[in-house]
């Protein structure tokens, strides 16, 4: 059977560039590989047909002898010696593990941690993100603190410097990998690149591994932080600190600090956003008669509210820019204060007598009991209907 022309087997035009006849074969790969074609018995051979097509189109000369003399220029040795007995450029199927090796990393790096191969080297590590749990009282998110904090946290290790190695010594090349950090191993028909087991993908090793941090370059040991907590800040509210998490492993860059703020529920006063909510009791007799009431504010201060007769319970007063303040722009908050008209205990005889007296002369005194009253007593009605 002839063989198919190689531009076709990848999807490509005749005179394709390189760019072209490598992204053709990326998409051929992906779609022809035997582990997502379990099913179909012939997909390992034209993976290996796409293969050799690429293996031949990407190399410049065997390119331009193929244009020429087409499947003829790998028979019977035209175009010179190309690396296999019997001249020409190795015919058959061609070397897949060469070819597949060249788009490795395309197809494969987001799982490989985003590395190009052949990069050789000691890699540092970044150290890892650390949160903390910041409580704090409403009186501190309302005025804005400066706060000392202990964190334990990696830091680095003052014995090596951070190198790891005993008195400070430079670090030597890995024997598995000579310094690469991956390592290669052949699974059938293809090449599997992983990370060295030896260095964990540095490239290189300690030999003589500091006694400190045991070669690891950083040593777990609490640090004081001042942490500037601003004005307005919520529960959930993050604060990050660049550079402050965990050193990194072998003088790797430190990762950052993130402090969640909690603010602890007040006594006398509940948040909703940038407004403070206060319950104050009133007495039946100045709610009733009207008057006034003092009341406390968040800043420490006194605020002085005016009772109208006849307030009910459940009643709301404002007192304009008494809440929180803005943590990132905007106005500030207001304070509401909620009556809670009080019933009387423990009544002297007088203040009964006096309490039934009122009670006979209050026949239109209570218009919501009435208008209550008004309406159970035509629900009663309805139902006996």
């Amino acid at each position: 059977m002839a063989k198919r022309d190689y531009y076709e087997t990848l999807g490509v035009a005749k005179g394709a560039s390189a760019d072209e006849i490598k992204k053709g074969y990326r998409k051929k790969a992906k779609e022809l590989h035997p582990d997502r074609n379990a099913d179909n018995p012939d997909a390992e051979a034209k993976f290996k047909e796409a293969n050799e097509a690429y293996e031949v189109l990407k190399d410049a000369d065997k390119k331009a002898a193929y244009d020429r003399y087409g499947h003829a220029a790998f028979e019977g040795g035209m175009g010179g010696g190309g690396g296999r007995p019997g001249g020409g450029y190795g015919g058959g199927r061609g070397d897949f593990s060469s070819a597949f090796s060249d788009v490795f990393d395309d197809l494969f790096g987001d799982f490989m941690g985003g590395q190009q191969r052949g990069g050789g080297g000691r890699r540092a590590a970044r150290g890892s993100d650390l949160r903390y749990n910041l409580k704090i009282t409403l009186e501190e998110a309302f005025s804005g603190q400066q706060k000392t904090i202990n964190v334990p946290t990696a830091v680095t290790c003052g014995s090596c410097d951070g190198s790891g190695a005993e008195g400070g010594a430079e670090p030597t090349s890995c024997p598995t990998c000579s310094g690469m950090g991956k390592v290669r191993a052949q699974q059938g028909f293809f090449t599997v690149e992983r990370t060295c087991p030896t260095c964990s993908g540095l490239g290189q090793i300690v030999k003589n591994p500091c006694k400190g941090c045991k070669g690891a370059g950083r040593v777990e040991k609490d640090r004081s932080l001042s942490v500037n907590i601003p004005a307005g800040v919520e529960t959930g509210t993050r604060i990050r600190l660049s550079g402050e998490g965990e050193v990194g492993m072998h003088g790797g860059p430190s990762g950052d600090l993130y402090i969640f703020i909690d603010v602890a529920q007040h006594e006398l006063f509940e948040r909703d956003g940038a407004n403070l909510f206060c319950r104050v009791p009133v007495a039946m007799s100045t709610a009733a008669l009207g008057g006034s009431i003092e009341v406390p504010t968040i800043d420490g201060g006194r605020g002085r509210v005016q009772i109208p007769a006849g307030s009910q319970s459940g009643r709301q007063m404002r007192l304009r820019g008494k809440g929180m303040p803005p943590l990132r722009g905007g106005s500030t908050g207001d304070m509401f204060i909620e009556l809670a008209v009080e019933t009387p205990v423990n009544l002297t005889s007088r203040q009964k007598e006096l309490l039934r007296e009122f009670e006979d002369m209050s026949e239109n005194n209570n218009p919501e009991s009435s208008s209550f009253f008004s309406t159970v007593k035509g629900f009663w009605d309805s139902m006996k209907g």
